[in-house]
């Protein structure tokens, strides 16, 4: 074959002489791969030409293994905290006119229309509690009360009884949303609401920001008008 042919150096007498360039050439590359592997070994176990320092490597995982597990986080502390009766809060609550508390009732059985959230909003070692209080029939909120642990004992640090308030626990920060109905709007379908943000400073909430946002009144309470559909005559 034309590689095979090439490789010969023409005068080459003797019917042992391309056999001798082939081993010779074998024995060359051999030895050559045993002194390369041999310096790469050796690069490696000196450890300071080798692609990879091994004494380094083996020190940084020691060090990665060995650090500390994080301690426990207040956030953990207040989730597992104990949990208070909402009902009993409002009942002791010296600042909720007496009518408001016997009006309190349940809706069935012993299921009050109360819920309750707790968070952290005024940096207290115990969550802060926000009961919000509502109607049995609609569900819409009649009053929105925020309590802190202050000396072993919860006190009422915020409330809003305006109708249709309701507040939620949003990232540290009380936010209190109030629907705001125009005249002859049902329960169902008020006509806007004010969603008002407090932040806890020094000793009480004060006010953050405040949007309003109105609704739109061609759907809701039975949808966009139209033509009546065309009624058929069964052809």
């Amino acid at each position: 074959m034309r590689g095979l042919g090439a490789r010969h150096d023409g005068g080459d007498d003797g019917p042992g002489g391309p056999r001798r360039r082939t081993l010779g050439a074998a024995s060359l590359t051999a030895t050559t791969v045993l002194v390369a592997s041999g310096m790469l070994l050796t690069a490696c176990s000196t450890g300071g030409t080798g692609s990879r320092d091994e004494g380094a490597a083996r020190a940084d995982e020691g060090a990665a293994s060995a650090a500390p597990p994080p301690s426990a986080s207040p956030s953990g502390d207040l989730m597992n905290a104990k949990r208070v009766d909402p009902v009993a809060l409002i009942k002791a609550d010296p600042k909720i006119g007496e009518r408001f508390k016997s009006d309190l009732k349940p809706c069935v059985a012993d299921a009050y229309p109360v819920d309750t959230s707790y968070g952290n909003l005024t940096g207290s070692a115990s969550p802060d509690v926000v009961v919000n209080v509502m109607t049995c029939g609609d569900a819409v909120g009649i009053g929105t009360y925020v309590y802190r642990e202050e000396s072993g004992e919860y006190k009422n640090v915020f409330m809003v009884e305006d109708a249709a308030a309701y507040a939620t626990i949003d990232r540290g920060d009380l936010v209190v949303t109030k629907q705001v109905y125009a005249k002859g709007d049902p329960v169902a379908y008020p006509s806007g609401e004010d969603v008002i943000t407090y932040r806890w400073a020094g000793n009480k909430f004060t006010q953050h920001d405040w949007v309003h946002n109105e609704y739109s009144t061609a759907v809701g309470d039975g949808g966009i008008d139209g033509p009546a559909p065309a009624e058929s005559n069964g052809n």
